[in-house]
């Protein structure tokens, strides 16, 4: 059974649309009902933080990218390395070891590849 997690899609560009327009909406009505001051500025602050947690969803989204790129990769080398000893290669964790170094885990090679 594959690793598939269900995926939440959040379209970060909509998310900042609506925010600046959330942003100018209360700065509107701000201007308009200047009463309620520090109902409008409590508001903007939590408005302010949408930016910053859309800078972190798209930082998370391409961290996770890559982990899971390096998880298929291994399971590729993982078998490939069962497979070869099946057919009875000279060196069957070659595989391994080759994705293995690819990803940092290992020390370069005798001949100083990575």
């Amino acid at each position: 059974m594959p690793d598939t997690p269900p995926h939440v899609k959040v379209n970060v560009q909509e998310v900042r649309t609506r925010n600046l327009a959330a942003r100018e909406i209360v700065a509107n009505l701000s201007a308009a009902m200047p009463s309620i001051e520090d109902l409008w500025l409590r508001l903007y602050a939590a408005l302010a933080d949408v930016p910053a947690l859309v800078s972190e969803i798209t930082r998370l989204a391409s961290v996770l990218a890559k982990v899971r790129r390096d998880r298929a990769n291994l399971v590729a080398a993982g078998r490939a390395t069962l497979k070869a000893e099946r057919d009875a290669e000279p060196d069957p964790l070659y595989y391994l070891r080759d994705e293995l170094r690819a990803q940092g885990h290992l020390p370069p090679d005798a001949w100083g590849r990575s």
